[in-house]
């Protein structure tokens, strides 16, 4: 693996209260807005909540490769990410980032090590360390079991560290 990667992308204001992203390697242009309350148009990507998404993406492929390393197999892990802005003297700040990352694993003997691989991946994430806002991380680890002959017919069955 290289010492360092680059990445490159580009944004453009389109018309109105709108814009446009793109990168390289995505075929698909991001369309983006002021957040509504501040003038934008509603159901447009604000850059609060890219920035919220890049955090929860990066997380979440952090876990992948700490889990893939750790020959851990889980169910399922998905990642919330909460963030609270505020007006200072300087302008909007975020003022607090939660992570909420919930990791299903299949057996209560599996909880310790997938709270061990959350927080390893918590202190690994590229993103995660790049931002100085305060960030809190309520992980969450839980059994999920399927019924017998049924893929998803019922909830699964939760205990919850």
């Amino acid at each position: 693996m290289a010492a360092e990667h680059a990445y490159r992308v580009s944004a453009w204001w389109t018309s109105g209260p709108t814009g446009l992203a793109k990168c390289e390697s995505a075929p698909n242009a991001i369309h983006f807005s002021e957040a509504e309350e501040l003038g934008g148009l509603k159901g447009r990507w604000t850059p609060e909540q890219l920035l919220l998404c890049a955090l929860a993406a990066c997380f979440t492929t952090t876990f992948e490769a700490v889990a893939r390393r750790a020959n851990f197999a889980y169910m399922d892990m998905e990642v919330e990410v909460e963030g609270k802005v505020s007006n200072e003297k300087l302008g909007c700040t975020f003022s607090e980032i939660v992570l909420h990352p919930r990791l299903t694993v299949q057996s209560e003997e599996e909880l310790e090590e997938g709270m061990g691989l959350l927080r390893r991946a918590k202190s690994l994430c590229l993103i995660s360390r790049a931002i100085s806002v305060p960030q809190a991380t309520e992980l969450k680890v839980e059994v999920g079991r399927m019924p017998p002959g049924h893929w998803a017919a019922e909830a699964p069955v939760k205990v919850c560290v």
